[in-house]
């Protein structure tokens, strides 16, 4: 299979990375922390997630890059000594010694690559340590979302999903893709990497169809969506969850369409928010786009400058989907 060695060091790399998460979870998010809306433990799992696949990424494949999500400068401070103490201390749980204060900001800042700045590369990988802050602290759904990118496409992706129901009802999901291989559903917590074929639901009418839209209403107009489910006919009540979980949840059939419609004229979407959801909906039968129905294009930096919007339906109906959209908001 292509892409063999990086979908072993991707999908080990998410899955301790999760686990991280997990003890983050365990020690830091308390009554007291939800109650004053302490953010600090998903900022404490966010920058040790990312050193912790920055780091497998670095031993396995030196010359990549990453475009990530987060940056050690806001570590460094000296304000900020208990904050980085508890970074390296998570880190170290997952990969042991070598997570010096020193080597943990190293690879924190390995995920600081711009393309538009330092300059094109043919190979890089874009990660999301933790998408779906909110879903953390509520220890709802969030995702860890790694995926590689080739000439200006996604070619694999892993998306690691901790609390997203498994088949057998445990806690944890990891969906894998590789262009032209399909998408395969895995036990975060589990071995291996071979797992079980993933496909879209068999909806074949736009009008059966049923949203998979954020928690969160600042994330998409949810009210240019109810207008389009309006225009479409759809009646069943929208599916919502946090994070890239949206891509899982139509990759193995829990719901037909996701959008995520501008909130603003000039926002721009960033890569990492939908490299490795993405690809899962691809090869799991399912078509994505943006909201006027034109590829995504991830050869342009850390955004989808081209792009404007999100559509990804299991295919069937995509069309009628993408001008419903374009009804609405033009």
């Amino acid at each position: 299979m292509p892409y063999e060695t990086e979908l072993n060091i991707a999908v080990q790399a998410v899955r301790d990375a999760a686990k991280g998460c997990r003890k983050v979870q365990a020690a830091l998010v308390t009554a007291e922390t939800l109650e004053k809306k302490d953010k600090s433990p998903v900022t404490v799992a966010d920058f040790a997630s990312q050193a912790v696949v920055c780091k497998a990424l670095a031993d396995a494949f030196a010359d990549d890059r990453v475009v990530g999500e987060e940056g050690a400068d806001d570590l460094r401070g000296e304000e900020n000594t208990p904050l980085r103490n508890q970074v390296v201390e998570h880190t170290a749980e997952v990969v042991g010694e070598s997570a010096t204060e020193t080597a943990v900001l190293e690879w924190i800042d390995r995920g600081g690559y711009d393309p538009t700045k330092d300059g094109p590369r043919k190979r890089y990988w874009t990660l999301d340590p933790i998408d779906g802050t909110k879903g953390f602290l509520r220890g709802q759904q969030y995702a860890i979302a790694l995926a590689l990118i080739e000439d200006g496409k996604v070619v694999l992706g892993v998306l690691g999903c901790p609390n997203l129901e498994f088949t057998d009802g445990s806690p944890g999901c990891l969906f894998t893709a590789v262009r032209g291989a399909g998408s395969k559903l895995l036990a975060i917590y589990g071995e291996g990497v071979e797992g079980k074929p993933v496909s879209i639901d068999e909806v074949l009418r736009a009008s059966d169809a049923r949203f998979c839209e954020s928690v969160e209403s600042g994330h998409s107009n949810q009210g240019d969506s109810a207008r389009i489910a309006a225009i479409l006919g759809i009646t069943a009540e929208p599916y919502r969850i946090d994070s890239q979980c949206k891509y899982a949840a139509v990759s193995r059939g829990d719901a037909s369409i996701y959008l995520r419609l501008p909130t603003s004229a000039d926002y721009r979407e960033k890569i990492w928010d939908h490299g490795a959801g993405s690809i899962v909906v691809e090869e799991a039968g399912g078509t994505v786009t943006d909201a006027a129905g034109s590829p995504l294009d991830f050869s342009l930096g850390r955004k989808l400058e081209n792009n404007r919007g999100i559509i990804a339906t299991n295919g069937r109906f995509h069309d009628e989907v993408v001008s419903a959209v374009q009804s609405v908001i033009g």
